[in-house]
């Protein structure tokens, strides 16, 4: 039986650690193509290049089987030239991540890495995004991989409906510790900006965008509530926005 074909991508960069973790479970699950990032893409939403020249270059970073390369542009360029140049048929599947940091709530629509699961599921691709909540470079991914196996080998059996993909949130646990998996909807929080404003040498203001994060969500059904509850967190998104429960509103304004 042949192996399933799958594409790899991410935001954090194609030698980050998380990325490399994800490398690790699904080439033993599949044939595995790697085009992610060659620098940090964070936050990049779902933008594409269209002011400069991409590149895509092979490498090899280390002795794993899979084929690999690294991308000018940003996650949703990466799939886009996956699919359209460099695989020879459509993947079976498209992961992305393992995000150094929570892409829950409010955080799905800048997400790199999420970017890069909607793009594959706009493919027709079964598309999967995971985020670990620990920002740190160093962070404990062996548990992810874990959670990573057990999903990615779900979603390959089963598939996923047209125009969907998985947002999947890891809590920062041991393995033993993490008490399941929840299926969500995105909690209701924001981030309230703060912009620190500095002055370089040369007398030119320029700012620091920081800020805090709001859950303004008591409900037990979000992925705020499962990841603080140490569950991991299972989103379906979809990359059609249309708010549909106001077209009759907007309807009846007599336009």
């Amino acid at each position: 039986m042949d192996r399933p074909l799958i594409l790899v991508s991410n935001d954090d960069g194609i030698s980050a650690p998380g990325i490399r973790a994800l490398i690790d479970v699904v080439r033993e699950i599949g044939d595995v193509v790697v085009v992610a990032p060659d620098g940090p893409q964070s936050g990049m939403g779902h933008a594409i290049t269209l002011n400069s020249t991409l590149r895509c270059d092979q490498i090899h970073i280390d002795d794993g089987p899979q084929i690999e390369y690294e991308c000018s542009g940003t996650p949703v360029d990466c799939v886009k030239l996956a699919v359209s140049t460099i695989l020879e048929r459509k993947p079976d599947l498209c992961v992305s991540g393992i995000n150094h940091g929570s892409n829950s709530s409010i955080n799905v629509i800048y997400s790199g890495t999420m970017s890069a699961a909607v793009e594959g599921a706009l493919e027709g691709i079964p598309s999967i995004g995971f985020s670990l909540s620990d920002y740190s470079h160093d962070a404990d991914f062996s548990p992810s991989k874990r959670v990573v196996k057990t999903i990615v080998e779900k979603v390959l059996k089963e598939g996923l409906p047209k125009g969907r993909c998985l947002n999947v949130n890891i809590p920062k646990l041991s393995y033993s510790d993490i008490k399941g998996y929840k299926i969500c909807r995105q909690a209701d929080a924001n981030w309230v900006e703060d912009f620190d404003k500095r002055k370089d040498p040369t007398g030119r203001t320029y700012y620091w965008l920081t800020g805090s994060f709001q859950n303004f969500d008591k409900g037990n059904d979000t992925d705020e509530w499962a990841l603080a509850n140490g569950y991991v967190s299972i989103v379906p998104v979809q990359y059609d926005i249309t708010a549909y429960d106001c077209i009759s509103e907007l309807n009846s304004w007599g336009l």
